[in-house]
Parts: structure tokens; sequence; C-alpha cells
């Protein structure tokens, strides 16, 4: 099958997807880099957006519901087939490759929470699934910077499966099965217990909202232009470090995870805010009660998202604001995923005061993300971008804020 050809439409889309940057001296610096790296030239590229969580903190490993968006910050890989089982990767700031035998799919411990885990790990899922796999020479930039929220992670593994694809397959994954087999890998081999959202919003694209409760996850697209309403959408980058965070995160499926069991369930999108209220004094010291709190969170959360796009279908902006407000508040009170106990600092609970402060009866801002570290997301009227901006810059660094924009498209190759 004639990848290029099939790859040709998609060329004219990346003025789109871009909303107008010119993107025409990215791809060729990259391509440069590959001619440098493996003496050939790329076949295609694949464009794998970060993406934004709107409303929805924690709520995918619940089978909830989430509103989630791709944004215009993007992994993007040069690549070409090779005719052996290996895939050689080389990623923008790392000194040496990632080199990884596929011909070998096993589980390695020892490459847990490192990039040749989720080059194994996709390609043993794909193998699982019936998919053509084969080795592959990339040369890979990113836009999505680590740490921020905007899931690196799962663009890198979105782009990932869209490569095996659109080399060995001819493009057919469905965007919706792209997200899960980069879940699979994360989660097997890489050893994070994500959810789905961060896949799924990379790999469809747009503004979306997921109910993940129906099987398959029920994704709806909905079109809505905050620039048009006279907002900007920011993530400021606070700081903190995520690289000893797995635990933190890993403690909050578990915890709503035995909420659930302890009331003879799977999972909490199965019990109703009623049936947590009627068995409160039975979980009172079964459970924690951080538990029981992150529970509360999870059921009131899920109810949020339904609020925020009904607001947006409404176009009533500012009741889809306070819900926003609400759904950081709820993070911090009832989820506690703003900052790490072992640590004195406490940059996400600043930067949303500061917001707080700066946007309040104006604009919205929330916890963006996992948790624990990286970053806020933020609605902010343009009157008061700049001082907003200059505000966070002064204290979290130069450059701390990211003005975003809603790419319409998913994950892509382009020939």
């Amino acid at each position: 099958m004639d990848v290029r050809k099939l790859m040709q439409d998609n060329a004219a889309r990346l003025d789109a997807l871009y909303s107008g940057k010119d993107q025409t001296g990215r791809y060729e610096a990259l391509a440069q880099a590959f001619r440098g790296q493996f003496k050939r030239e790329p076949e295609l590229f694949v464009s794998a957006p970060g993406r934004t969580e709107v409303v929805g903190n924690h709520t995918d490993h619940q089978n909830g519901r989430v509103l989630a968006a791709s944004v215009d910050l993007d992994t993007v890989a040069a690549v070409a087939a090779r005719d052996d089982m290996t895939v050689t990767l080389y990623s923008e700031g790392y000194k040496k490759p990632f080199v990884v035998d596929i011909s070998d799919l096993e589980v390695h411990e020892n490459q847990r929470e490192t990039t040749f885990a989720l080059i194994r790990g996709v390609a043993a899922r794909m193998h699982q699934l019936g998919y053509k796999i084969g080795g592959f020479d990339a040369s890979v930039t990113s836009t999505v910077f680590k740490g921020s929220g905007l899931s690196s992670s799962a663009a890198f593994e979105v782009m990932l499966v869209a490569a095996f694809d659109a080399l060995y397959n001819g493009w057919v994954v469905p965007a919706e099965e792209n997200a899960r087999i980069s879940q699979y890998a994360e989660n097997v081999y890489f050893g994070k217990p994500s959810g789905l959202l961060d896949q799924s919003a990379s790999a469809v694209g747009g503004l979306v909202t997921i109910d993940f409760g129906a099987s398959p996850a029920k994704v709806e697209s909905m079109n809505y232009d905050f620039t048009a309403k006279g907002f900007a959408v920011c993530v400021v980058s606070v700081g903190g470090e995520h690289g000893n965070l797995t635990a933190d995160y890993a403690a909050v499926p578990a915890e709503m995870k035995a909420v659930a069991k302890a009331m003879g369930h799977e999972l909490l999108c199965e019990i109703t805010l009623d049936d947590l209220m009627r068995e409160l004094p039975n979980l009172k010291n079964r459970v924690s009660d951080r538990a029981i709190l992150r529970a509360f969170h999870f059921l009131d959360e899920t109810k949020r998202v339904v609020d925020a796009v009904n607001a947006l279908r409404a176009d009533d902006i500012q009741a889809f604001l306070r819900t926003v407000v609400l759904s950081g508040e709820s993070s911090w009170k009832l989820l506690q995923n703003l900052h790490v106990p072992t640590s004195d600092n406490q940059e996400m609970p600043l930067a949303l005061e500061m917001s707080h402060r700066m946007l309040n009866g104006k604009g919205a801002w929330r916890i963006h993300g996992g948790g624990f570290a990286g970053t806020i997301l933020a609605f902010v009227p343009f009157d008061l971008l700049e001082s907003y901006r200059a505000a966070m810059d002064g204290v979290f660094g130069e450059k701390a804020t990211t003005v975003l924009a809603i790419r319409p498209e998913g994950v892509v190759c382009l020939a």
C-alpha cells in the first residue's frame, strides 16, 4: 500500500493544525537532523498533539467523564522503515539514541519508566492485536514540555502507534484504539497506572467530551472558540519535579477503587452520591478518610463535566467558567493533589491563589493534569492577559506562562 498516496491529502492540513503558524522550517530542520543521523531521507512525518484537560480531574480511571482538548504543541517524528526489527530513535536533547529490538516483546523490569519501555510496549500491544510491526528509524522533537500537564508522554506514545501504523499497516488504526494501545504501553510496560484521558485527547484531537463509562468510550467532538469570546487559554508552569511522584499518582486511583470495593463494586462509576452518603458509617475506618474525600470528588467532578458541556452548548461562557473554578476547588479540597506532603514548597496552591486574586469574577483557574507538580490552567480575558502573564512570570520564572490554541486535529501523518 502506498502510504505517501494515502497521506498526501494531509499535507494541506499543516496550516490548520497550527492556526496559521509556519511549520515549514521546523519540519525541514527535523528532516535535516534525520539525514545527519541516518544518512538517508525520512519517508514521512508523524505529529501527535499535547492535550489540556479542561474539566474532569482524575475521572478517567474510574470510567467517568472528561472535557479535554488537543493543543497546538506537539511531538513530531521524522520516520523511515527498516528491514529489520530494530527501532532506533533519536530524541532532541538526548545525545544517544534509544535502540530497541522489537523481536523481543517481553516486559523488561529494569526498563520501567523509560523510553525503551514505551517503544517496546507499543510494539507488543500492536502485535497482540494483529497489527503488523517492524523496525524504523526516527528523529523526534517536541514542543510539549515535560512536567507541563500537557501529556508529553501520551503524545510520544500516540506518535509511536501512528509511526508503526503508517509504515506497516497503511494508516488503519482508529484514533480510539491508538489511545488504548498507548495506555497499555504506559500501564504495563512503563509501569504508570494512567487512565485514558491523555492518550484519547491526543489521538482524537479538537475539543472533545469523553464518557469512559460507555463501551467503547464515547467521544463527542465540540466546537467552541474561546478566542472569539475574548479569552486566552493559558498554562502556567509553576515548577516541581514529577520524577519521584509515581506513588502519589498511583494512590489516587488505588484509593478510589478501595472505596468502590468496600461498597461491593469495582469502580466508582458504579455508585451514586446517595450510595456513598448512605455507606459513610460503614466506610469510616475501613478505608482512609482521604479515600472517601477522593470518592466525593469523583462523583461531583463527573457531574461537573456534564455541566461544563451543557454550558458550552448553550453558549453560556460565564456558567462554564464557574464550573472550571469549582473543578479546581474540588481538586484542592477533596482530591488533594495540589502539593506533595513531604515538600515545604506549594507552587500550585500559590499559583492558584494568585490567579484567584487576579481573575475572580472575570476568568477561571484550576489545577492542570495529574497534579502534585507541574502546571495550572487559566482562562484569562484578553484585557488582563499581559498583567496576568507578567505577574505569573515574575514569580515562577520567565516564560512560565504559555498561551495555547486548540488544535482541530489529533494525531496525523504527513508525507
